[in-house]
């Protein structure tokens, strides 16, 4: 099935309101290293924090952004403050045909600011204006504020579950509406979501 968009379309700047996201390049490991340094973002997800060499080998492998194959498109973008241009954290989608898998990552010193929820609205948008119909992100279903984030960028939960346990969110056209009003709200009266 054709994709939406050509790997080189995922090379653009999405702007937010406090946010800027950045397309992801291998030099921005070392930084990176910094914000995502910490045994506590792996919590849910399993694993340990990269060092900054392998960081570094798998940001060169992302800056290509597809798949040998070309069957997938990988979006991946730093998340940075648009006062300052502060790394806090990196979105990604992983797109196939007219459907895209979400993930979020923001550093442990950031979070609980909304910058998630910010960031993963603004992806879901852009994605959606460039013609994806189908968004989802994989949560373990602990996780409370990746729910949250979830819920900010127009997904609902499903009762699906993949094969490592976790629940699968996915986009609904009249929830976007409704959480794109309650967003609009949430930003007017200074609101922490996600």
């Amino acid at each position: 099935m054709r994709l939406p968009f050509k790997s080189a379309d995922v090379r653009v700047v999405i702007e937010a309101p406090r946010l800027r996201l950045v397309p992801l390049a291998a030099a921005d490991a070392d930084e990176m290293f910094e914000v995502l340094d910490d045994l506590r973002l792996h919590r849910y997800t399993g694993g340990k924090p990269l060092s900054c060499a392998a960081l570094a080998n798998r940001y060169r492998r992302l800056e290509l952004a597809a798949s040998d194959d070309g069957v997938e498109i990988w979006g991946n973008w730093i998340v940075r403050l648009r006062d300052g241009q502060i790394a806090v954290g990196v979105v990604q989608a992983t797109v196939r045909a007219h459907a895209a898998d979400l993930a979020w990552v923001i550093g442990t010193r950031w979070q609980g600011r909304g910058y998630a929820g910010e960031a993963a609205s603004a992806l879901a948008d852009w994605l959606r204006d460039a013609g994806v119909r189908r968004l989802a992100a994989h949560i373990h279903p602990e996780h409370v504020s990746s729910a949250g984030v979830a819920r900010h960028a127009g997904l609902i939960q499903t009762s699906e579950r993949d094969t490592a346990g976790e629940v699968i969110w996915e986009s609904s056209p009249a929830h976007r509406a409704a959480n794109q009003a309650s967003t609009s709200a949430a930003f007017r009266s200074g609101g922490n979501t996600g």
